[in-house]
């Protein structure tokens, strides 16, 4: 029987990934290219993707995360595409299961990946994440990245989608800051998202909200469980909100100096 697999082409995009980007290319030698673009690091991650012996590295200005991601699916060769984060990992039946897909008479054009997530190398069970998925292998020719979502990018995929049984390794959480810096940033990029929509910031949301993520993770969806590794991530997250809706007030606040500005 003639194998029907297809190339593969491997998507990252970094800004200062050094510590998750080894393991993440050591899982994904196999695709027949890996294309990086990277943020401009400044941590040695570009040295270290340039001198790469199956890298292709790009850099690129960061804009937000769906426009990069967008410019680096326009750089992939082949139809078939892997696109992962930089902290994530494919273990070895994974990437078994993503050969069996990537083919020319696979039934779906696009797949979700559940994820096993890390803190610090150990897994963190529950706190919220225990049916994230996202999709991960795709059709170039069948999908693109939403461009109204500028974080927590959503992709529209012309055609159906599968679910692939085996797990992606996720190390989400390498240390306090670094896991902190991220849900603040995040936060700000959803206030400017929501921003561009004429959402307008209340005090109710502001105190709500935050609250809110932290109970529905860390009581409802069982972050208790997950012990201290559980209450860090439950409060990291509500604060990745708090900040969202202290963003939106700063861009409200500006928004209206700008205005009395050019009326006076």
């Amino acid at each position: 029987m003639l194998d029907q697999s297809e190339k593969i082409s491997a998507l990252i995009i970094t800004y200062n990934e050094m510590g998750y980007i080894e393991k993440c290319l050591d899982s994904i030698e196999f695709a027949d290219e890996i294309i990086v673009v990277d943020s401009y690091s400044t941590d040695g991650t570009y040295q270290y993707l340039n001198n790469h012996p199956k890298v292709k590295v790009i850099q690129h200005g960061f804009e937000n995360y769906t426009a990069q991601k967008s410019y680096a699916l326009k750089q992939a060769t082949h139809d078939w595409v892997l696109f992962l984060d930089a902290d994530e990992v494919v273990t070895d039946e994974l990437r078994k299961e993503i050969k069996c897909k990537a083919k020319k008479e696979s039934e779906h054009c696009a797949y979700w990946f559940y994820r096993k997530f890390m803190f610090q190398n150990r897994p963190l069970r529950f706190s919220g994440w225990q049916t994230d998925k996202n999709y991960r292998l795709f059709r170039k020719s069948k999908a693109q990245f939403a461009k109204e979502k500028i974080v927590h990018e959503t992709l529209i995929v012309n055609g159906t989608s599968g679910i692939l049984q085996q797990k992606l390794v996720h190390f989400c959480y390498k240390n306090y800051e670094d896991y902190k810096y991220k849900m603040l940033k995040y936060g700000r990029l959803k206030a400017k998202q929501a921003h561009k929509k004429e959402k307008k910031f209340n005090y109710l949301l502001l105190v709500f909200k935050p609250f809110w993520k932290f109970f529905n993770h860390y009581i409802i969806r069982l972050g208790i469980l997950d012990g201290k590794k559980g209450i860090t991530i439950c409060y990291l997250n509500a604060l990745g909100d708090f900040e969202r809706y202290k963003e939106l007030q700063r861009l409200g606040k500006k928004e209206k100096m700008a205005y009395f500005l050019v009326k006076s």
